[in-house]
């Protein structure tokens, strides 16, 4: 692909789907930003050796962290072609049980902390490189209310997660409306159940799901791939569900 050498944040980067799309990168010969609360240890050690890293640990939905780590990337690297909104929290309690601090750990981890690196990133960095491909990690639970395997209920999320979903997609939208004139691209990809440290021991019935496995942080990767390259320069506002086809049941 044609993303050797571009630089990269990744949010979420310790582990799980962050780990997977951090690690993927490096492959193409990026430059990853590792931004996580938790060490990036482990991620760094799947990572090509051929590619230069930066350790970013903090709170994300600090602004002050957020601006903090685009400097310090642009004192590195100089520029900022790739940014993964992938960090995220989810509460499965139920609407009677859930409390403020619940809904705003979700909201401000999962929606606020995007809005911050966004805009952080484009301005005025990939605005004025006239460049940049944003990409946004959701769920099916922010398109269908937060159920996400089988009509049974199990493998439900929480209402905080669901509204923080479908509120990154329409934030991808607004964003790839407005900054396309710029050759900054915002997509999304919407996973289904996969199998990272969020949903472990919760049980998913997978006999509505045409591919009948969960799914691994690689499948998410790998369509992030897609969206961070050049070739991907015509495609903007997409919301790419990665479920096993569940999405159709």
């Amino acid at each position: 692909m044609s993303i050797k050498g571009d630089i990269a944040i990744v949010t979420g980067a310790a582990s799980g789907i962050g780990q997977a799309i951090a690690v993927q990168l490096s492959k193409q010969g990026v430059h990853v930003v590792l931004v996580d609360i938790n060490s990036c240890e482990d991620t760094i050690s799947k990572m090509a050796t051929d590619v230069s890293y930066i350790e970013s640990l903090g709170d994300i939905r600090d602004e002050n962290f957020v601006n903090a780590t685009v400097n310090q990337t642009i004192e590195r690297f100089g520029k900022i072609h790739i940014l993964v909104n992938n960090a995220g929290t989810c509460c499965r309690k139920s609407l009677e049980d859930l409390t403020i601090d619940d809904w705003n750990r979700d909201l401000d981890t999962n929606l606020k902390a995007a809005f911050y690196f966004t805009k952080a990133c484009v301005y005025p960095h990939m605005k004025e490189a006239k460049y940049g491909r944003i990409i946004n990690i959701s769920s099916i639970s922010g398109m269908n209310g937060g159920v996400t395997s089988g009509q049974d209920g199990q493998g439900r999320s929480g209402a905080a997660y669901a509204a923080s979903k479908g509120g990154i997609i329409a934030f991808t939208k607004w964003v790839a409306k407005e900054l396309g004139p710029d050759g900054i691209t915002c997509n999304s990809v919407a996973p289904g159940a996969t199998a990272t440290g969020i949903t472990a021991g919760v049980p998913y019935d997978l006999s509505l799901q045409p591919v009948q496995r969960i799914g691994v942080p690689d499948d998410i990767a790998h369509a992030v791939l897609h969206f961070a390259s050049r070739e991907a320069s015509y495609t903007t506002a997409q919301v790419l569900k990665v479920d096993g086809g569940l999405s159709i049941g």
